[in-house]
């Protein structure tokens, strides 16, 4: 079993910035989660794909965020993290962590984190 913590979350004015990290734990094969990534959900919409990096660091970004987040993983291959700058409203969601072995940006992986709220707010 694989458990995902994220951490970071909170209000920010739009403009600022905020930086997510998840750390997986238990049982997890030597060479670490292939894929790691993050998924954002909005009152009232359905769960979106954010960024995600394989291992071999290949990554995938949604169109809303790119040149404002970056991914990366630490070299452990159980940690990413989520720098966030220029956040607008419209960043506003609940971000989850998502980890898995398909060594595939665009696809999810199987193991989930709880979430962590972010709002934009002035």
């Amino acid at each position: 079993q694989v458990h995902l913590v994220e951490s970071g979350g909170g209000l920010v004015q739009p403009g600022g910035s905020l930086r997510l990290s998840c750390a997986a734990s238990g049982t997890i094969f030597p060479m670490g989660l292939t894929t790691m990534g993050w998924f954002r959900q909005a009152p009232g919409k359905e769960r979106e794909s954010v960024a995600a990096m394989t291992s071999d660091g290949r990554t995938n970004y949604a169109d809303s965020v790119k040149g404002r987040f970056t991914i990366s993983r630490d070299n452990g291959k159980i940690t990413v993290h989520l720098q966030m700058n220029s956040l607008k409203p419209e960043d506003t969601a609940v971000y989850y962590c998502n980890g898995g072995y398909n060594g595939n940006p665009d696809i999810p992986g199987n193991y989930w984190g709880q979430g962590t709220q972010v709002t934009v707010s002035s």
